[in-house]
């Protein structure tokens, strides 16, 4: 079973504590058996002050860190009036307890820590907003993209502020065991399946005019339009807006352009039906609007590395694996 530890640090925010474990040890194979254990420990095994009027009692100490697949970093009271050591001497050391091939995943200000310890050099990574700057200045060598919910590095990962935290764990979730069961736990969980890592933080703006339209129903119109070809104009008219306006709200809600959005949609189309169906390369290729198959192999390869019917069979092991 695969073994998520989570590092409560001191100030630790509480809900974004909960998060691993509701994501992760909700997550059920086919008979119902659970898919990861989820513990959390601190760093000498006693107990964490939070961010709020109580402190948390945990049962492990750093030890825990030996036996981490995945280790995730709640954030904690940090930012630019808290200048202090990120990285002190007794997190250090419980770093070096952590497997050389488990993944970390920070949430929100725990980027700090990856960044203190030198996980992010020459990476791109998120943050909070609202501590981008001050993060970008603290961390120099780090690529900060303040405008995406999260940054999967393979290894690190990196998420932005709270909601971000559930997107990035229902992202791993999905990456080991497919939309099928990710789905399922964001039902359980009554929170969106799945949000884009490149989606906009939902970043301080000035509150638009009542009048004001939005892109949201034209966006979710155009899902269920993924079969067939959808011009800019096409979707402009549907949004009722110019081409000009449509692209500049929907870069200012989505945080990328129509197209490049609207591509990352028929990947994903694709991939849920290549993990969950028997439908042919070519007709998977046609339910999402790829057209051919070699449109599909191509993308697909740009994306992931691999073509479709490596990609089916790679599901279809992990799904075997979990039924065994």
């Amino acid at each position: 079973m695969h073994r998520v530890v989570v590092l409560a640090l001191e100030g630790v925010y509480p809900f974004e504590l909960s998060i691993p474990v509701r994501i992760f040890g909700t997550a059920a194979g086919p008979a119902g058996e659970p898919l990861y254990e989820v513990v959390t420990c601190s760093v000498d095994g006693g107990p964490v002050r939070t961010s709020a009027d109580f402190a948390i009692a945990v049962e492990h100490g750093a030890d825990a860190l030996r036996t981490a697949d995945t280790v995730v970093i709640p954030p904690f009271t940090c930012g630019p009036t808290e200048e202090r050591d990120w990285f002190p001497d007794e997190v250090a050391a419980a770093f070096a307890l952590v497997p050389p091939g488990a993944r970390i995943v920070s949430i929100c200000t725990a980027s700090y820590v990856l960044a203190a310890a030198g996980l992010l050099d020459g990476r791109p990574a998120t943050t909070h907003w609202n501590e981008a700057d001050h993060f970008q200045r603290a961390f120099p060598r780090v690529k900060v993209d303040a405008n995406v919910l999260f940054v999967d590095e393979g290894r690190v990962l990196t998420a932005a502020g709270v909601a971000a935290g559930i997107d990035a764990c229902l992202h791993l979730l999905r990456e080991d065991h497919g939309s099928d069961i990710a789905n399922r736990v964001a039902r359980l969980c009554v929170v969106p399946p799945w949000r884009e890592g490149g989606q906009a933080q939902y970043i301080e703006r000035p509150v638009p005019e009542p009048a004001d339209a939005t892109t949201a129903a034209t966006r979710a119109w155009a899902v269920e339009q993924l079969h067939r070809p959808l011009t800019l104009a096409e979707l402009a008219a549907h949004a009722r807006m110019s081409v000009r306006t449509f692209c500049r709200r929907f870069r200012d809600e989505v945080g990328m352009p129509p197209g490049q959005w609207l591509q990352q949609q028929r990947l994903r189309h694709a991939r849920r039906l290549l993990e969950t169906t028997d439908l042919t390369v070519d007709r998977v290729a046609a339910e999402a609007g790829f057209g051919t198959a070699a449109s599909l192999r191509q993308h697909l390869a740009a994306e992931t590395g691999v073509s479709p019917t490596a990609y089916r069979q790679t599901f279809r092991a992990g799904a075997s694996s979990v039924s065994r």
